[in-house]
């Protein structure tokens, strides 16, 4: 039993297989030493999901929040899923933002696994410390929205809707698991196919309801309070995070687009380029000014960087959540998009669809491409919007073959087109909107993220362009390994927490070790802070281990190593061989693992991961 502030100390076991529901403690020891959230989730499928099929029924799926989550600490309002990713087949997780981590935790569970596969629809009803298994054979086939709002009929307007749309019943292998609820219109945790997990035990979604005043208390009222003042301070007079100080809050995340276009660094047309020449108008500043509508917060958060659009009229016409800025590009430059209203609106339909907007964008890239070059009979150009609606639409139902054969995601598409080359993939996941010839600390980072590409393993562009926690030279390869580390280790613990990535723009290492410490009455200083990341991050890459994976998998895509950037700042920069296996040999040794990029059993036993 966790004696702590911020543990509901209890965790859901849902056996849907049997239609059993059995309720756990959470244990102390690994608590401290995997915190929650991802660090929790990681743990139970290492223990569970080892070697099982990604959608059958002896995965495992864990639903977690983190002992800060629900709580007053600024940007608290996280949930995570984690499973054994159907796209990658290694460590899945995704994260989102909103209302659902916090009410999970208001209704007395610091998470909810799901275990078995159901025989028909249902849905789990969260609330009161306990989890109901309920039919839900008349959701099956909705949209996300429609869903919720059925759900919302029954329940009333304070439930919220973490679950999935057709996709996820679908078993596309990057549907997400889309999160509603009356103050959040579409959030979402995106990556490596969580919602194929979900979709794969016929479960459409969690209801939850639970209530603020039954959030846990912290252990030192007083000490805690001090420490959330000064973390507040330090994010409200960030240039970043600070509420109309001209960054997230005033442009939203597609704040980064003009910054990020005007270095070289953005995959454009399935990063044949590195600018795109109508970034402007799919920037945030663009979209401020033509098809926003509000701008509404997740729980405990000053920031505010949600969007909330509205097209009035026309073929778009549509009133959603977002676009972010990995959408922007994702559905916007890296297909050739130059249209704010026409990207606003593919977004709206891969958030109803439940599909994961990053790589349904760099899956639907490889058809653009394999049709110029002929692999693909059926014409599909760039900016074509028409025809993008048409194809997520086919692959959100897998019909066609084509369609079909999108729907396993963009890496194996390009399997099965025939080019392996056309995917911008690591491990099998398609990379964000950062190009690694233009940010060289995501060479690094793309190639050892242990969830397939990723931006939010170890965000490098915090310091190469932001200038946090120093500043790096974008096209400089030295010091990125001591940077990946850092962030590797400390986004591991902010995951694990739950909180929002955003806050480490204004937070250090002290100001989560006083939270956490405060919190819980555990307590740790910063070194414990990127120990702890460090347990956490090793945990997963073994898991992958235990798949099979090694060196051999730390790669980029060939486009990068191959072929010089055309354009911009980044123009005749690649990432080539010599300086990739330069940059894992160092980070190997930092990590204390093998040239191999194994983990020695000894730095496993030492890190108490076995």
């Amino acid at each position: 039993m966790v004696k702590a502030g911020g543990y509901a100390n209890r965790i859901a076991w849902v056996d849907l297989t049997n239609k059993k529901v059995e309720y756990q403690e959470v244990d102390e020891e690994e608590a401290r030493k995997f915190i929650g959230g991802r660090g929790l989730g990681g743990r139970i499928i290492l223990k569970h999901a080892v070697g099982k099929d990604p959608l059958s029924p002896e995965n495992v799926l864990a639903i977690m929040n983190g002992p800060l989550t629900g709580t007053l600490t600024p940007m608290s309002g996280r949930i995570c899923a984690v499973s054994r990713s159907p796209l990658t087949g290694i460590f899945g997780d995704a994260h989102a933002g909103g209302w659902a981590g916090a009410t999970l935790k208001w209704a007395g569970f610091d998470g909810v696994v799901l275990t078995g596969a159901s025989d028909k629809p249902v849905y789990l009803l969260v609330k009161d410390k306990t989890v109901s298994i309920e039919d839900a054979s008349n959701l099956w086939g909705k949209t996300t929205e429609e869903a919720y709002r059925m759900l919302r009929e029954k329940h009333g307007e304070d439930v919220q809707f973490y679950g999935i749309g057709p996709a996820g019943e679908n078993k596309v292998n990057f549907a997400n698991i889309m999160h509603y609820g009356r103050q959040s219109m579409g959030r979402a945790s995106g990556r490596t196919g969580m919602g194929a997990v979900m979709g794969s035990k016929k479960v459409k979604c969690l209801a939850i309801l639970g209530e603020e005043k039954d959030m846990p208390k912290p252990a030192r009222p007083d000490e805690f309070e001090k420490a959330r003042q000064q973390a507040l301070k330090k994010i409200n007079e960030s240039p970043i995070t600070g509420p109309k100080k001209g960054g997230l809050s005033v442009y939203g995340t597609s704040v980064l687009v003009n910054l990020v276009n005007e270095i070289g660094a953005w995959p454009t047309r399935n990063a044949k380029d590195t600018m795109f020449e109508f970034a402007y108008y799919i920037s945030g500043e663009n979209l401020r000014g033509t098809i926003l509508k509000n701008t509404p917060t997740c729980h405990a958060c000053p920031v505010a960087c949600k969007r909330e659009v509205q097209v009035f009229d026309g073929k778009f016409k549509h009133k959603s959540e977002g676009p972010e800025y990995e959408t922007v590009w994702s559905l916007g430059a890296m297909i050739g998009v130059g249209h704010i209203e026409a990207v606003s609106y593919l977004n709206y339909l891969a958030n109803l669809y439940g599909v994961d907007t990053i790589e349904l964008g760099a899956t639907l890239a490889v058809a653009a491409e394999a049709s110029e070059r002929g692999l693909i009979k059926e014409s599909i150009k760039w900016g074509d919007i028409d025809k993008f609606v048409e194809l997520t639409k086919r692959l959100t139902y897998r019909e066609t073959d084509l369609g079909n054969t999108l729907a396993e995601g963009g890496a194996k598409a390009a399997q099965l087109l025939g080019d392996p080359d056309l995917a911008m993939a690591v491990k099998g996941q398609c990379i964000p909107a950062y190009d690694p010839r233009g940010l060289k600390g995501f060479a690094l980072g793309y190639a050892v993220s242990n969830r397939g590409a990723c931006h939010l393993r170890a965000y490098t562009p915090a310091s190469e362009i932001l200038g946090i926690p120093y500043k790096t030279d974008p096209l400089a390869v030295e010091n990125k390994v001591e940077l990946v580390h850092l962030l590797e280790r400390l986004f591991a613990f902010v995951d694990s927490l739950d909180l929002c990535k955003f806050s480490t723009f204004a937070l250090g290492l002290e100001d989560y070790a006083a939270l956490f410490s405060a919190y819980t009455g555990w307590d740790i200083s910063t070194d414990d802070v990127l120990d702890i990341g460090e347990r956490i991050w090793t945990q997963e890459r073994y898991f992958n281990q235990l798949h099979g994976l090694s060196r051999k998998d730390d790669r980029l895509p060939k486009r990068f190593m191959t072929e010089p950037s055309p354009s911009g700042p980044s123009k005749g920069h690649v990432i080539d061989e010599a300086t990739l296996n330069k940059l894992l040999d160092e980070y190997y040794k930092k990590h204390g693992w093998n040239i191999d990029g194994t983990i020695p059993e000894e730095r496993l036993k030492q890190l108490g991961i076995i």
